[in-house]
């Protein structure tokens, strides 16, 4: 066993009882008695979050609004208005505990223009990282012109989009009858890559390349499938000119954490495909329990160097903490 190390994690989740409406489609894939175990949870920052992270040798947290939060909101102006109140309320909770947690400003970006605004105001006025986007919005996906001044704003920023899993937007027919499938369990694996897929081919990291967009889950998958995308984009007949392998964009625009995914193998494939400088820990509160990714990450058979900017180096210098 490694001896403990400095701990920052990013994917750590929060609810309003304003937003909790909107995840009920989600809370109905997952065990009734784990939701009830996750519901006190997420809107706790002051007790059972920070005796948690006292208790595993967590040193700081970046919280976000927990999926899919505003991005279903069907009323633009609401859903701006909203998300300014979410990114003033969690602002207010760091601000209690400045030392301990962080966080990502949640946006509405039903309103693009309104959400650069606000993606602006949150990390220049408020002192947010960055902000978490949870997948599509109301179908609609990143790649699209429209979410450019958010993707612009980022970019001058100097701060990264987490991008966080949500449900398709309609139910993928190979999962259809079996309910193992869907939401966390796989479906969101295959709907967030494909996601950062649409952006690579895209060309949204060619008009912007200097942004950095973070995937959880050890990457969504996409470490593993390098050489097959470069392979394969090489023999399609109709394919979007970019200018480099869609490789090299997940090797340069995209960072992974451990959110929910404990396990040596993965990690230790990641690195080889990406480096270690390129992943950081992570828990996935309150859907993963802090203890086991705790000891995973402590006795992960890695070197100490590597632990130590997986654990909180490449946090740090990411996000300026």
């Amino acid at each position: 066993m490694s001896t403990p190390t400095k701990k920052i994690v990013l994917e750590e989740h929060f609810s309003t009882p304003e937003l909790a409406q909107y995840a009920k489609d989600v809370y109905g894939t997952i065990d009734p008695d784990f939701i009830e175990y996750c519901k006190p949870r997420l809107m706790d920052f002051d007790t059972m979050r920070i005796d948690e992270m006292d208790k595993y040798g967590i040193d700081m947290c970046v919280l976000s609004m927990t999926t899919p939060g505003l991005q279903l909101a069907p009323d633009p102006a609401k859903a701006v208005k909203s998300a300014i109140e979410v990114n003033d309320l969690l602002a207010a909770q760091i601000a209690k505990h400045p030392k301990r947690l962080a966080g990502f400003a949640h946006l509405a970006l039903q309103d693009p223009r309104a959400a650069a605004a606000e993606l602006q105001r949150a990390v220049k006025d408020l002192g947010l990282k960055g902000a978490l986007i949870n997948g599509h919005t109301n179908g609609e996906y990143l790649d699209n012109e429209k979410f450019f001044p958010v993707w612009e704003k980022a970019e001058e920023l100097g701060v990264p989009i987490y991008l966080h899993p949500a449900d398709s937007p309609v139910e993928p027919a190979n999962i259809v009858g079996y309910p193992e499938m869907a939401g966390p369990a796989w479906e969101w694996g295959p709907e967030t890559a494909g996601h950062t897929l649409r952006m690579i081919y895209g060309g949204v990291f060619d008009r912007f390349p200097k942004a950095t967009v973070i995937l959880g889950h050890m990457g969504e998958m996409l470490p593993y499938v390098l050489w097959r995308l470069d392979s394969r984009y090489n023999m399609m007949q109709h394919r979007n000119q970019i200018k480099k392998m869609p490789s090299d964009y997940i090797r340069e625009n995209v960072m992974i954490t451990t959110a929910g995914s404990f396990s040596a193998a993965p990690l230790l494939c990641a690195m080889l495909a990406l480096g270690s400088d390129r992943i950081m820990f992570s828990i996935d509160y309150p859907y993963e329990y802090t203890e086991q990714a705790v000891h995973f990450i402590e006795n992960a058979p890695i070197s100490e160097l590597d632990r130590n900017k997986i654990c909180h180096g490449n946090a740090q210098r990411l996000l300026n903490l």
